[in-house]
């Protein structure tokens, strides 16, 4: 199996799934995002350029790779620093994606994406789920934390689940910050992290929720939503006192880990 890594535990939890499958895991590393320590974890390792998917699908056929999973962060931003074409240098798959296969498209994540893929299959490389590896830690329905729901939260739910989900409708983002019926804070290409933040300087009185959901026409093969560790350490952090995510669509990074420490830190988790 093919694993093109981004940065994250994400791709850490795909090697070691697809491993325990008895699967040989040939990774090619993102530069700048991959970490270092997942080349023990998988079979090849190769540290490839972020802009040169020809690269990406020449070191994978290598190896005899069709089937890959594409999962990890790759901040957005990347694509609107100064002289981004002089610092990462694209190949000419690379202009195919950006300026043909997206010229008629925006370039919201969803595009964006699908874009990468279509011109992954035309050399031979087929994007499959991301989470069939790692299924054990998709969020599951009901209430996962000890930590209760206050009685408020079910209304904020109803309230921003499906403003939530129109979020994803439009490609924008995957999660809100909720309070009294009241949206604090939307998450767009900033990510998650940043919006949790932006959230708790907006609500110092704290005791908000963070609902966070898949889009309606959610492709499994990418941008599935993610939250762990540190989503549940900034949300204690910045006066958020509840984390709902979709059941069965969203996945919690080291799952176990992350309902221990939300109990510790008094966040509720639950599943919709």
């Amino acid at each position: 199996m093919g694993l093109i890594a981004g940065e994250g535990r994400l791709p850490f939890l795909v090697a070691t799934g697809a491993r325990e499958a008895g699967l040989k895991v040939v990774c090619v590393g993102l530069a700048e995002t991959a970490e270092n320590s997942l080349a023990g974890e998988v079979d090849v390792f190769y540290r490839v350029a972020l802009a040169r998917p020809g690269a990406w699908i020449r070191k994978l056929r290598k190896h005899g790779v069709t089937r890959t999973i594409m999962v990890g962060r790759v901040p957005k931003p990347r694509l609107y620093t100064p002289w981004r074409i002089v610092r990462y240098l694209p190949d000419w798959r690379a202009f195919r994606i950006y300026y043909w296969r997206l010229r008629t498209r925006t370039k919201l994540t969803d595009s964006l994406l699908n874009a990468v893929a279509d011109e992954l299959a035309t050399g031979g490389i087929i994007l499959e789920n991301s989470t069939m590896y790692c299924r054990e830690h998709l969020a599951t329905a009901g209430l996962m934390t000890q930590a209760k729901l206050r009685p408020s939260v079910q209304a904020d739910i109803e309230f921003g689940w499906d403003i939530v989900k129109k979020l994803g409708e439009l490609d924008i983002g995957q999660a809100i910050a909720v309070k009294e019926k009241e949206v604090i804070a939307v998450e767009a290409i900033e990510g998650t992290a940043a919006m949790i933040e932006r959230a708790g300087k907006l609500c110092r009185a704290g005791g908000w929720t963070l609902i966070k959901a898949s889009k309606p026409q959610q492709d499994m093969r990418f941008d599935v939503p993610c939250v762990g560790p540190d989503t549940i350490s900034s949300l204690a952090g910045n006066g958020g006192k509840c984390l709902v995510v979709e059941a069965e669509k969203t996945m919690i990074i080291d799952k176990p880990e992350t309902i221990e420490l939300a109990d510790k830190l008094g966040v509720a988790v639950l599943g919709c």
